[in-house]
């Protein structure tokens, strides 16, 4: 699990490079220009294609932003947000303060929003750590993927032997170091996961189709 997180991760490679190396032009009289052109509309098919697949629809959000209600910690899950939201990423995201329906209860509101993104990201700070609404989150996070993919731990200013031990398992981003690859890895991530179910869903529905005689 969490060495595939990390080697996409380690990945330098740009999003049109992961979505679009099918669209190399090997033709020995096409100009570079003309090979990027290609590649980058290929890439941007593709993004739009995992964005309008049906295993998308599935769940509600695209992602889930838990942090702290510190200022700090609030500020920087919008930045995350306003980031993935805008074009050309247009992903769905929750974040409690703004998308929770007033006056429902929070546990609910929380576990249901949860179970309805597929991917979740845990902004750990200092404040997250006494908040306890981000460790209910993180053990529901936690227990609808346990050991997946599908659980992003962004760090700021902590040590290692900080983390909470459920995350220790986990490949975790330091947003103290690079705040913009780490924004870039959690767009990355929704794709590539995206990518990986239709991929699956295409295997399943060819074995089923095979095995009917």
């Amino acid at each position: 699990m969490y060495g595939w997180f990390q080697n996409l991760f380690k990945s330098k490679s740009p999003l049109a490079s992961q979505f679009g190396k099918e669209a190399k032009v090997t033709d020995v009289t096409s100009s570079p220009s003309q090979t990027v052109s290609l590649s980058g509309a290929t890439s941007c098919h593709q993004h739009q294609s995992l964005l309008n697949s049906a295993i998308r629809w599935t769940r509600l959000y695209d992602v889930f932003v838990c942090h702290s209600s510190e200022l700090t910690d609030t500020e920087e899950a919008e930045c995350l947000v306003s980031f993935l939201e805008a074009p050309p990423h247009n992903l769905r995201c929750f974040l409690s303060h703004r998308d929770s329906c007033p006056g429902a209860a929070i546990p609910s509101e929380l576990c249901q929003a949860v179970q309805n993104s597929h991917i979740k990201v845990l902004l750990i700070t200092k404040h997250f750590l006494k908040d306890e609404w981000c460790t209910y989150v993180m053990h529901q996070a936690l227990a609808d993927g346990p050991m997946s993919n599908r659980l992003i731990p962004l760090v700021r200013n902590l040590l290692h032997s900080e983390i909470p031990p459920e995350l220790k398992v986990y490949s975790y981003s330091d947003l103290s170091r690079n705040t913009d690859r780490c924004y870039a890895l959690v767009n990355r991530t929704v794709l590539q996961y995206l990518k990986d179910m239709v991929q699956n869903e295409k295997v399943i529905d060819f074995n089923s189709k095979s095995s009917v005689p």
